[in-house]
């Protein structure tokens, strides 16, 4: 018996219940198509999403890293200069415009940390002019050192314009190289002992 000689045997009322079944089941697997290709867009493009996300991410991390190294660097650089005789250094940038240095004095050195020091000299000056001030100043904080000036007293003098008594501190700081540091100075030094020894006679 073919299925359309059972449907034809069915009453009236179960051949419309049939119908009506088999028509939401098409409904179904008609609608099921684009719903699941739906989902899976959907899916993809949150999963997109996400990954995009992740790699602005990644490269906003990388700029944050080199910039740090690039911070990290510049200071190395920095420090990679000894610190200059502070006395010295002070009386030949006020020298250059044309100041006197009569008196300096050098404090104890102040640790920062373990590993970095810092040296700071007073100086008393007199008679100066604002500008030849500035102008040493200006010297002092664009020497390329690792120094700073971490004390600065002026005091008008009576009765003479643009005369000033000075007391300035510059500070010296000196960095202590970490353990890498000093491993890879060892070996760059002993690369360059094995150099000497293979070139000379």
């Amino acid at each position: 018996m073919t299925l359309r000689e059972r449907f034809e045997k069915l009453e009236p009322r179960e051949r419309r219940l049939l119908t009506i079944m088999l028509a939401m089941l098409g409904a179904v697997v008609l609608l099921a198509g684009p719903i699941f290709a739906y989902s899976s867009v959907s899916s993809l493009r949150d999963e997109n999403e996400q990954i995009r996300y992740l790699v602005q991410q990644t490269y906003g991390a990388r700029a944050t890293v080199s910039e740090r190294k690039a911070k990290r660097d510049a200071i190395l650089a920095r420090y990679a200069k000894p610190a200059p005789q502070l006395a010295g250094f002070i009386e030949e940038a006020a020298k250059s415009n044309g100041i006197q240095v009569p008196e300096s004095q050098d404090k104890p050195d102040v640790p920062h940390g373990k590993r970095y020091t810092e040296k700071l000299t007073v100086v008393k000056m007199h008679k100066i002019g604002l500008t030849s001030l500035v102008k040493t100043l200006e010297k002092i904080e664009q020497s390329g050192h690792p120094v700073a000036i971490s004390r600065l007293s002026i005091r008008p003098r009576a009765g003479e314009p643009d005369s000033y008594e000075v007391e300035l501190g510059v500070s010296a700081f000196e960095r202590k190289p970490d353990a890498k540091e000093t491993a890879a100075k060892d070996k760059g030094d002993a690369k360059a002992d094995e150099g000497e020894e293979e070139k000379a006679p």
